[in-house]
């Protein structure tokens, strides 16, 4: 503990002057009177309280601000309904391992345990979904808890923490010091384990590197590209995490997960020795754990921040702790012996990839291949990509790159609703950027009342909704399961357009292809944010999707 006061603090001056401590610039809220003495330390604080319209829209901007800037994300909410409405993103952040802690205010701690309005048991309802969950009953022990919660939420495999306010404890006063941060452990790769890397990749024929999870930096992009490069080594990446690496580089050779090129999924398949940067290979990355079955042959090398067991099913033949930084550095010195064996097969790969994610105009009156081609070389190298889940994102995985880290906001875990408020998060953090959310009409309308918080703050995002009338994916899922029988998939629209000028937005409708260009140059003119309405063909599911090819192929396997 450093810095005594000379006169005591309330609770909620203790915690704000904490999270300051601790390097918070930004933090998202709805308020609530539960928590009214931390709403009034944070007046006129140096950080920036962004107030939102939902608790699921604000705890997905702390999330997000999680991901973009390796620290955790801040946000307050009430609790009961507040609280419960924030659990869709700590359920993110759980599993796309993003840092992030979530204050809940909590009832007076004479009303605990007396079924007061709107009480709520913080550890049954967040105790699956978070690293640690504790209640701050004394604000002497404020700088303590705020100290291990961000720690915690920062070390090992990242994710959120909840810490609950009681609303008297709040306005207690205690005359006690604040508490620097914790340092995090980065791990270290031994001289032993940098010896049997290169052993490793000596004898290799057919490697690969994966790099996806969290506690990456832009030095340890840097320098795994960088290593990476050196050893002509394909790197592919994990759902989602594409921006990991310079889309541009010579050793980018796509990303893996939903979505992927099945000539990529086979390279992965095929590989002699397999280098897991950051991620284990989950169900996901490997096709429901399929791509990387046990088999003579094959190697395993995983780095991890983290010392738990992957399992048996992806047992490691050499296991490393570390984070991908440290892991980053290490090799940095790890030099081939000459022309690596797999060089032509990298130059394949490599134009494979260049070759999947070029856009091949489909023929729809508005072609999205052809307005993702656009988009792409309109952006700058810097742009910011958004996005939810959904059909919609297939678009924005496949045909836009990834250069400047960070540069993806996208939920790993499948969660709709995401891409506005965290497109809102990183307008916020990068006015310099610019930043593109691509939803779904379904994914838009989960959260886009968060278009008001976006007019109340300056933040400029445009996004392009895919307006097809249908909830794409379980659609898609349905005519393959049970074509031509349409239950609980359609969609009644509103005019996206007309809606985003409601909030005081700039809006756009778009029907044709060559109407695209015109309507993305006013929208980012526009200097606020905007939305683009896409008027799709309604049959089209994805890229090389349609209803109609769906049910066609469904009749051939009859």
């Amino acid at each position: 503990m450093t810095g005594e006061h000379p006169s005591p603090r309330t609770g909620g001056r203790i915690l704000v002057d904490q999270l300051h401590r601790h390097g918070v610039r930004m933090a998202f809220c709805v308020p609530g009177e539960s928590y009214l003495a931390a709403l009034d330390a944070l007046h006129g604080s140096p950080i920036r309280l962004v107030v939102c319209r939902h608790e699921g829209g604000a705890a997905y901007m702390a999330e997000a601000y999680g991901k973009l800037t390796g620290d955790p994300g801040v946000c307050f909410v009430t609790r009961g309904p507040g609280a419960a409405n924030a659990l869709v993103a700590l359920h993110t952040a759980h599993q796309d391992a993003t840092p992030l802690v979530l204050f809940v205010g909590l009832v007076p701690r004479g009303h605990r345990d007396r079924f007061a309005f709107q009480e709520i048991d913080l550890r049954a309802t967040f105790g699956s979904h978070a690293k640690l969950v504790e209640t701050i009953d004394d604000a002497a022990r404020i700088p303590e808890h705020v100290a291990r919660a961000f720690a915690a939420a920062r070390s090992g495999r990242p994710g959120p923490v909840v810490l609950g306010l009681p609303e008297d404890m709040l306005t207690d006063e205690a005359a006690v010091a604040d508490a620097d941060p914790i340092p995090v452990p980065e791990g270290a790769v031994s001289d032993a384990e940098l010896v049997r890397l290169h052993d490793l990749l000596t004898a290799a024929e057919r490697p690969i590197v994966v790099a996806g999870g969290g506690r990456w930096t832009a030095r340890a992009v840097r320098g795994l590209q960088e290593w990476a490069e050196r050893w002509a080594l394909p790197v592919a990446v994990d759902f989602r995490c594409q921006d990991l690496i310079d889309n541009d580089s010579p050793s980018y050779v796509g990303p893996l997960g939903y979505g992927r090129d099945d000539r990529l999924a086979a390279r992965l398949r095929d590989a002699d020795l397999v280098i897991c940067v950051g991620c284990p290979p989950g169900d996901v990355l490997t096709d429901g754990f399929e791509l990387l079955t046990p088999r003579p042959g094959r190697t395993l090398v995983q780095v991890l921040p983290y010392a738990d067991v992957p399992g048996l099913t992806h047992r490691p033949d050499l296991a490393i702790l570390a984070s991908p930084e440290a892991f980053a550095t290490a090799v940095g010195d790890l030099l081939p012996g000459g022309p690596p064996a797999w060089l032509a097969e990298t130059e394949r790969a490599r134009a494979e990839h260049l070759a999947y994610r070029t856009p091949v105009p489909e023929g729809d009156a508005l072609d999205l291949n052809a307005v993702y081609g656009e988009l792409a070389a309109a952006l700058p190298e810097d742009a910011i990509i958004t996005f939810g889940a959904g059909n919609h994102a297939l678009w924005a995985q496949r045909f836009l790159p990834y250069r400047a880290y960070p540069a993806q906001l996208a939920p790993r875990n499948g969660s709709m609703g995401y891409g506005v408020p965290a497109a809102i998060a990183a307008a916020l953090l990068f006015p310099e950027r610019r930043v593109i959310s691509v939803a779904g009409d379904g994914c838009f309308l989960m959260n886009g009342q968060e278009l008001a918080t976006a007019i109340a703050t300056g933040a400029a995002p445009v996004i392009l909704v895919h307006n097809n009338g249908t909830y794409g994916t379980i659609r898609q899922h349905q005519e393959r399961t049970y074509p031509g029988r349409v239950s609980g998939t359609d969609l009644v629209n509103p005019d996206f357009a007309a809606y985003a000028r409601a909030f005081g937005a700039h809006g756009e409708t778009v029907e044709r292809t060559a109407d695209f260009g015109p309507a993305l140059r006013r929208a980012l003119g526009s200097g606020k944010a905007a939305v683009i309405d896409l008027r799709m063909d309604p049959g089209r599911l994805a890229p090389g999707t349609t209803v109609a090819g769906l049910r066609a192929a469904r009749l051939e396997e009859e």
